[in-house]
């Protein structure tokens, strides 16, 4: 049966809304680092993700526009981007952030293909999942050629299988917790990462936030990821695990803004709400009671700045609604 023939289910929708949006996103942001990138090895890869962007908003526009929907506003360079700013990242840092960048975007992929069900759209998910696929290749091995990739602590193979025995595993004993296990380590690895990339970019932003109500909200989110990277720091410590660096460095000093206010708040609050998945992972898949705990308090924490950032941009006219299903109350009425 013709595709034309069979409409869009709300999650398909959902997913190309999203996809709209964070390509969009993308576009300006690939757009401001091919523009102040210098190194030659960089470069390809910025431009590679920015003609990704451009084909992706390309075809998600042909489809919008086929099944009657309105095409997503999202950003645009013309409004969002400020391409004569001066440099406010180094190209190590950016090249650390678009790798990061493109980490979400395999996952929101592979998931958008599980949940479409129509064959051009399964299709097109299916792509995108192979093009970042290949964007995340090239951007991790150029950060293991310069010496920059950051990998996890390593462990000491076991020297059998072993199976639990009791629930004292899951709950410090006489004062004494277990060792971390590797999937708990990983947890703790990810989000530590994470809230470092979280810590620098809202150091750049609040340094170049036009409005001081943005600033504030960059001032406190650093201030956030910097204690929640020395509550995972302390937990690999205890274990006598190396702590990875962070990228705290690599932001200038300039106090141009290279973007809207409207799309710093977008990508902050994008940050919070990952990191909110994350945690909810890593608490579920952590069985030592005490890092369950942890993240539990944490993820509230991180819960109620998200809160705040979104109604910092409801009243900034910011924050673009989503495809909503009929109100029926409404109709019955008119």
């Amino acid at each position: 049966m013709g595709t034309e023939h069979i409409k869009l289910t709300a999650s398909e929708v959902s997913q190309l809304w999203t996809s709209y949006i964070n390509s969009s996103m993308s576009k300006c942001l690939f757009t401001y680092f091919l523009g102040i990138a210098e190194d030659t090895e960089l470069r390809p890869i910025i431009k590679h993700g920015l003609d990704l962007a451009e084909a992706h908003i390309q075809k998600l526009t042909a489809i919008f526009q086929k099944e009657g929907y309105p095409l997503p506003h999202g950003f645009h360079v013309e409004e969002d981007v400020n391409t004569s700013a001066p440099r406010l990242f180094s190209d190590n840092f950016i090249l650390f952030f678009i790798y990061n960048m493109g980490i979400p975007a395999l996952h929101f992929y592979a998931l958008s293909k599980t949940l479409a069900v129509r064959s051009d759209i399964d299709s097109y998910f299916s792509e995108c999942l192979l093009e970042l696929k290949e964007y995340d290749t090239k951007a991790k091995s150029l950060l293991l050629s310069k010496g920059l990739f950051i990998r996890s602590p390593h462990i000491v193979p076991p020297k059998e299988v072993n199976f639990v025995k009791d629930q004292n595993w899951m709950v410090e004993l006489l004062g004494k917790k277990r060792p971390l296990s590797a999937i708990e380590i990983t947890n703790l690895f990810s989000n530590l990462q994470k809230n470092a990339l979280g810590f620098a970019t809202m150091m750049g932003f609040r340094q170049v936030a036009q409005s001081k109500e943005v600033g504030a909200f960059m001032i406190r989110g650093k201030e956030i990821a910097f204690k929640h990277m020395k509550v995972f720091g302390s937990l690999l410590e205890e274990d006598n695990l190396p702590v990875p660096m962070t990228w705290d460095i690599g932001i200038t000093d300039s106090t141009v803004s290279p973007f809207s206010d409207k799309m710093i708040m977008f990508m902050t609050t994008s940050l919070i709400a990952l990191s909110i998945g994350y945690y909810a992972t890593s608490m579920a898949t952590s069985m030592r009671k005490d890092l369950s705990l942890q993240y539990l308090r944490l993820s509230a924490e991180i819960a109620s700045y998200a809160a705040d950032g979104a109604t910092l941009m409801i009243q900034n006219g910011w924050l673009e609604e989503p495809p909503l299903s009929a109100d029926r109350d409404q109709l019955a009425n008119q």
